[in-house]
C-alpha cells in the first residue's frame, strides 16, 4: 500500500542480478501480511476456503470446476514464487507481480494469460490509494494478487457464496470481467471526487487572497489524472485484443462484456480529458487572479504617490535655506500652504474618480 506520490523515476529494481532466480519485490515491505483465499466454485456450488498455506496449494485440476485463488500481501517472496512455480508460472511473470512499479500490460502464454494493471481507491483519510492488481488467468482457474487486503472484490464473494447472478454458471473470464468492472467502478469514484474538489475552486469570487497551496493542490490533481488515464488505456487496449479475438481464454459469448469494460475506459478517458482541462483553466486562473490583484495593489500605491508628488514639491520649495523667500514671513503663509495642499489633493481624487481610475 501506498499513498499516491507520483515519482518521475524508474522502478529501482535491480537487474543486474548473479542468480537470474532471484526474486525483488519492489513496492512497501509494511504492507499486509500474506493472506489467501481460495473459491472453489460451479454451477451447483461453492466451496470457500481462507487462511490457506502457500504449501497447501497444488496446480488446478480440470475436474469440471472454477477456481478463484486471491492472494493479499506481496512482500514474501519466497512464498510467492512457490506458488506460482506450482501453478508453472514463468519466471518473468513471477518478477512482473512483484515489480509493482512498471507499466500496465498484458501477455499470452501457452496454458494461461498474464495481466497486469493499477488499481485507485479513495480511502478514509481523504488520500488516493494506488496499488498494483496482477491476474493469471487460464481454463479453469484464475489468480489475482493483490499488494494489500482490499475490498474491491467483496461483491464478487457475495455473489459466490449466495449464488446470485450467473457467475457461478460462467468460466473464469466471467469472473475476471466482474474483477475489472470493479477496478474501473473504483476509477470513476476517484474522478468523481477530484471533480468535486475542483468545484471548490472559486477564485474569482472569493473575498481572501488565493492561498499558494491551492496551486500545489491542482498540480497534485493534475498527475493524479495523468496517472489514472495512463493506467486505463493498457486496459482499453486488452479489451481491443479480446474483441479481435487475441485472447485464448477469453469465449466469444463473453467478449461482449469486455466491449463494455472498453466503453467503460473511454469514458474514464473523455472525463480525465475534462478534467485535466478544467484544471489547467483553474491554473490559468488563479494566475490571473493573482495578477488582477496585484495590478489593484500596484494601481492604488500608484494613486497615492501621484497625489503625493506635488505635495512634496510644494514642501521641497518652502523647504529650502535661502535667507530671502518670498511668503516666509507672511502671517497666514502656513494657513495658506494647507489650503493649496488641501485644494490639490481632493482636485486630483476628483479628477482620477471622474477618470474611473479607482
Amino acid at each position: 500500500m501506498r499513498f499516491f506520490n507520483p515519482s518521475p523515476f524508474i522502478s529501482a529494481l535491480n537487474r543486474k542480478k548473479n542468480d537470474p532466480r532471484e526474486f525483488t519485490f519492489t513496492g512497501d515491505l509494511k504492507v499486509n501480511e500474506l493472506a489467501i483465499q481460495l473459491f472453489k466454485y460451479n454451477k451447483e456450488g461453492c466451496e470457500e476456503i481462507n487462511n490457506i498455506s502457500p504449501g497447501d496449494i497444488s496446480a488446478f485440476k480440470k475436474d469440471g470446476n472454477n477456481y478463484w485463488l486471491n492472494i493479499y500481501g506481496l512482500s514474501d517472496t519466497e512464498s510467492i514464487v512457490s506458488i506460482c512455480e506450482k501453478q508453472g508460472i514463468h519466471s518473468l511473470v513471477i518478477q512482473d507481480i512483484l515489480d509493482v512499479d512498471q507499466r500496465p500490460k498484458f501477455q499470452e502464454f501457452e496454458n494461461y494469460s498474464f495481466l497486469t494493471l493499477k488499481s485507485i481507491a479513495p480511502s478514509e483519510e481523504n488520500e488516493m490509494i494506488t496499488e498494483q492488481i496482477s491476474f493469471v488467468f487460464g481454463a479453469n482457474h484464475l489468480i489475482s494478487f493483490q499488494e494489500r487486503k482490499a475490498d474491491f472484490f467483496e461483491h464478487i464473494r457475495v455473489r459466490l457464496r449466495e449464488n446470485k447472478g450467473i457467475l457461478r454458471e460462467r468460466a473464469v473470464d466471467y469472473l475476471l470481467y466482474t474483477m475489472l468492472e470493479s477496478i474501473l467502478d473504483n476509477y470513476f469514484r476517484a474522478l468523481t471526487k477530484l471533480d468535486e474538489e475542483i468545484e471548490k475552486f472559486d477564485f474569482m469570487n472569493t473575498k481572501k487572497e488565493p492561498s499558494p497551496n491551492a496551486l500545489e493542490v491542482i498540480e497534485n490533481d493534475k498527475k493524479l489524472v495523468t496517472f489514472i488515464k495512463k493506467s486505463i488505456l493498457p486496459i482499453k487496449e486488452f479489451t481491443q485484443m479480446v474483441e479481435r479475438g487475441e485472447c485464448q481464454f477469453i469465449e466469444k459469448k463473453h467478449i461482449k462484456y469486455f466491449s463494455e469494460i472498453k466503453d467503460m475506459c473511454l469514458t474514464l478517458i473523455d472525463n480525465c480529458d475534462i478534467i485535466l482541462s478544467s484544471l489547467e483553466s483553474e491554473t490559468n486562473l488563479f494566475f490571473s487572479v493573482q495578477g488582477h490583484r496585484m495590478n489593484q495593489v500596484v494601481k492604488t500605491l500608484t494613486i497615492v504617490s501621484t497625489i503625493f508628488i506635488p505635495l512634496t514639491f510644494i514642501a521641497g520649495i518652502y523647504g529650502m535655506n535661502f535667507l530671502y523667500m518670498p511668503e516666509l514671513k507672511w502671517k497666514y503663509g502656513y494657513l495658506g500652504i494647507w489650503l493649496v495642499i488641501i485644494c490639490i489633493s481632493f482636485g486630483m481624487i476628483i479628477f482620477f474618480r471622474r477618470k474611473k481610475w479607482f
